[in-house]
C-alpha cells in the first residue's frame, strides 16, 4: 500500500470544508491524511474540529508579524514541519505573498464561492444576484500569484432561483463546495491531478478552461 498523501489545511473560520474533507477521508473516499490544521485566528472553530479527531493544530496570528512576508515566512516554516504533499486553503482569509505561492507551486489548492473567472474576491453571492445571473457556483483551482486566478480543477454549477437571497444561494453553494473539494483532493492524492506548464491536468489530459464541470 502506498503511503497516504499528507495534507495541511489552512483555515480562518468554522472549517466546514475541512470537515467535509475529514468526512471523505473517514469514509475511505479520499486516500489522504490531514496531518495538521493551521489558522491565523485563535477563535477559528476549525481548530476544535481538528483537535476532536486528534489532528495537530497551530495558530499564527498575522497581526503579530511585521508585514505579509514575515507572516508568510513563519507560515511556511510551520507548514513544512509536517512535510505535506498538498496544502489546502479552506476559508483562509489571507492574501498570500508571491514567495509563498511559488514555494508550494503545484501543490496548493483553493476553493472559491463563484464560477471563476467571475467574481473574484468577496461578496460573490450578492454580486451574482445583482448581475441577474441564472447560474452561480464554486470553483477549486490551483493557486498562482494571480488572486483567484489559477488554473481551474473542478466547478459545481448551481441554478439561481427567483426567490434567492445571498444567504439561501450561499447555502446551496456551500453544499457543493463540500462535494467538489474532497473530490479534487482525492484526485491529487491518487496522483491523477497535477499542475502542468499549460494548466491543470487530470489523468495527464489537459482540463478545459472551466475545469471539470459538475451541474447540479
Amino acid at each position: 500500500m502506498p503511503s497516504p498523501c499528507n495534507v495541511v489545511v489552512l483555515i480562518s473560520g468554522s472549517g466546514s470544508n475541512l470537515q467535509a474533507l475529514l468526512d471523505s477521508i473517514q469514509a475511505g473516499d479520499t486516500p489522504a491524511r490531514v496531518c495538521a490544521v493551521i489558522s491565523n485566528r485563535a477563535d477559528a472553530y476549525g481548530l476544535e474540529r481538528a483537535k476532536t479527531v486528534g489532528i495537530a493544530t497551530r495558530m499564527l496570528d498575522h497581526k503579530a508579524f511585521d508585514g505579509r512576508e514575515a507572516f508568510d515566512a513563519a507560515l511556511v516554516e510551520a507548514i513544512d514541519a509536517f512535510e505535506p504533499h498538498l496544502v489546502v486553503l479552506a476559508g483562509f482569509m489571507r492574501i498570500l505573498s508571491p514567495g509563498f505561492v511559488r514555494h508550494y507551486a503545484g501543490r496548493l489548492l483553493n476553493i472559491h464561492p463563484s464560477l471563476l473567472p467571475k467574481y473574484k474576491g468577496l461578496h460573490t453571492h450578492q454580486r451574482a444576484l445583482e448581475a441577474g445571473d441564472s447560474e452561480h457556483g464554486c470553483s477549486v483551482h490551483f493557486v498562482t500569484e494571480e488572486l483567484d486566478g489559477g488554473p481551474l480543477v473542478v466547478q459545481a454549477v448551481v441554478p439561481v432561483q427567483s426567490h434567492d437571497s445571498p444567504t439561501s444561494l450561499a447555502q446551496r453553494v456551500h453544499e457543493q463546495e463540500h462535494q467538489i473539494y474532497p473530490l479534487a483532493v482525492c484526485w491529487f492524492a491518487e496522483g491523477r491531478l497535477r499542475l502542468g506548464e499549460q494548466g491543470a491536468l487530470l489523468d495527464d489530459q489537459p482540463l478545459p478552461s472551466t475545469g471539470h464541470l459538475i451541474r447540479t
